[in-house]
């Protein structure tokens, strides 16, 4: 049997388009043989040496929302193991985007109580030792496609047994079946193309999550 082919997705669970992008990649590792494999970055790092160039309601935001949620992943990453990551993540953007309930302690409790992780966990919201292992896993993720990106970073096996990696796609609604599979191919023939770098259009609609 042959092996699957391994697909890192590095993900903030605050962020609603990298949300629809990982409903997306589930969808294609039923029609194609690739099993995804989650990892942790956080929008507070990324934008931390500009956020006084952000807008005002986007740096409270960040300021106030952004940092709670990755700590208590991160711990419970670091505390029960990468394994949980995956069913955590889907939890906490179920109840954030989803059912809209936010990224409030509450909602994270919940959603630790939803996978069968200790509350306890949340005792790493306001801080945590596990920051270093934040940073690198957050770095470890934006190395591959540079610091002008955001989440989701997805890093697949190249030809050459190099990673390619890109982020996104940004997609709405997140594709389903055959459509899933084929915006999969088109995704990696881009991305595989040496010198590759963008291809962008405006965003006219906001996330749909209607039908996940």
């Amino acid at each position: 049997m042959s092996k699957k082919t391994p697909v890192d997705f590095w993900f903030d669970p605050l962020c609603p388009w990298a949300w629809m992008t990982s409903r997306w990649v589930l969808e294609v590792e039923k029609v194609r043989d690739i099993e995804v494999r989650w990892h942790v970055m956080s929008l507070a790092v990324l934008n931390e040496d500009k956020i006084d160039e952000l807008p005002e309601e986007y740096r409270e935001m960040l300021r106030t929302k952004a940092w709670g949620p990755v700590r208590v992943v991160i711990a419970a990453q670091e505390e029960h193991g990468a394994e949980v990551l995956g069913d955590l993540y889907t939890a906490l953007g179920t109840r954030f985007h989803n059912q809209g309930e936010g990224p409030e302690k509450e909602t994270v409790a919940a959603a630790l109580k939803d996978v069968g992780l200790p509350e306890s966990l949340m005792d790493h919201w306001d801080d945590t030792p596990y920051e270093p292992q934040l940073r690198a896993s957050h770095k470890e993720g934006i190395d591959k496609v540079g610091q002008e990106v955001g989440t989701p970073v997805i890093a697949v096996p190249g030809a050459d047994g190099e990673q390619l990696a890109f982020f996104g796609p940004v997609v709405t609604p997140a594709p389903k079946g055959e459509d899933a599979a084929k915006l999969w191919d088109g995704t990696l023939a881009v991305a595989s193309v040496p010198g590759f770098y963008e291809i962008k259009r405006t965003r006219t609609k906001g996330p749909d999550f209607s039908n996940l």
